[in-house]
């Protein structure tokens, strides 16, 4: 009996020991180590040239800003914030700010209506709409350079524009356009508008593609007119894509400097002068490179508080819930 038993215990196969489970903490210390290892090595080179091309210089520059500098030499004539008091106490710069502002207001309440009208007409199905398209994209294809030299020729006295005018009947609307204090503000707006009115359709264009066609149908057949549909449902559903573009137009606006350099040096009487060129006057011009650090510190200032702000205002609903 006992044999018996033994040769069945025996027989019986045996259960190998179960290995080793690791650690549930390992597995996810791991895991992180490898998830910054992949965001170290594909973040890594974009933050070193950032923090090199955008980060060091602006630092420098407010470095060199607490120094009265004209570029050579050592620094040693130390000011403290000397030059940022005059700068905003100074008459021109003030007026170079508020220039800045009248381009960007301008922008929104000519070049917004404007762009959103033609991205509804180009978003018809036209003949030619293609090549409506390309037309009105391709001054912004342009440099600046070549869209002020063309403009600086055609407005000049005597000039293009001129010959039109007075070819049309017109001649009393024929002006001084770049050597009038009260004009040329508004003369220099007409060419940015010419030059960037088609990437805002372009956008808006854009945008529409995302607008449901159902959404349309649908009101159509419950009797809403076209105008009734545009107001109702095609410009809320671009509102991120018009958020955007007012961002985009007003930074832009802010640092405003090509065409008027070109066309104007921020003249006459430095009626069109803006803070860019206001910056490159001072600090190249006039090797005053001290003051000019100040002046780009306070337009680098100016925009980053309205970046800020208009995240936190106005862009914050269209990206909350983007990331998860």
């Amino acid at each position: 009996m006992s044999t018996a038993t033994s040769a069945a215990t025996s027989a019986r196969p045996r259960t190998a020991p179960a290995p080793h489970a690791p650690a549930a903490g390992g597995t996810r210390r791991r895991s992180r180590t490898r998830t910054r290892l992949e965001l170290a090595l594909l973040l890594g080179p974009g933050l070193l040239l950032f923090a090199g091309f955008v980060l060091v210089p602006i630092g420098v520059a407010g470095f060199y800003s607490l120094y009265s500098w004209n570029g050579f030499g050592p620094l040693t004539d130390f000011v403290g914030l000397r030059n940022y008091t005059d700068a905003l106490s100074g008459a021109v710069f003030q007026g170079a700010i508020g220039h800045n502002l009248v381009i960007a207001v301008l922008s929104i309440v000519v070049q917004l209506p404007l762009s959103i009208g033609l991205a509804l007409l180009l978003n018809r199905k036209l003949r030619g709409r293609t090549f409506l398209r390309m037309v009105v994209f391709a001054p912004y294809v342009l440099s600046e350079a070549v869209t002020a030299v063309i403009w600086l020729l055609m407005l000049q006295p005597g000039g293009f524009i001129d010959a039109v005018l007075r070819g049309m009947g017109l001649g009393g609307l024929v002006q001084l356009w770049l050597a009038d204090p009260s004009i040329v503000l508004y003369t220099l707006f007409l060419v940015i508008t010419w030059k960037y009115i088609g990437f805002g359709v372009i956008l808006l264009l854009a945008g529409l593609q995302g607008v449901p066609v159902e959404l349309r149908e649908a009101a159509a057949l419950d009797g809403a007119s076209s105008w009734q549909i545009t107001r109702n449902v095609v410009l809320p559903l671009l509102g991120p894509t018009i958020r955007i573009w007012i961002f985009l137009s007003v930074i832009g606006s802010l640092q405003l400097f090509d065409l008027v350099w070109i066309m104007t040096l921020g003249g006459p009487a430095n009626a069109s002068t803006t803070m860019a060129t206001y910056l490159v006057d001072h600090g190249f011009k006039r090797y005053e490179f001290g003051f000019g650090s100040a002046v780009a510190v306070i337009l680098f200032i100016i925009c980053f508080l309205f970046a800020l702000l208009y995240q936190r205002f106005a862009l914050r609903r269209d990206t909350e819930g983007a990331i998860g």
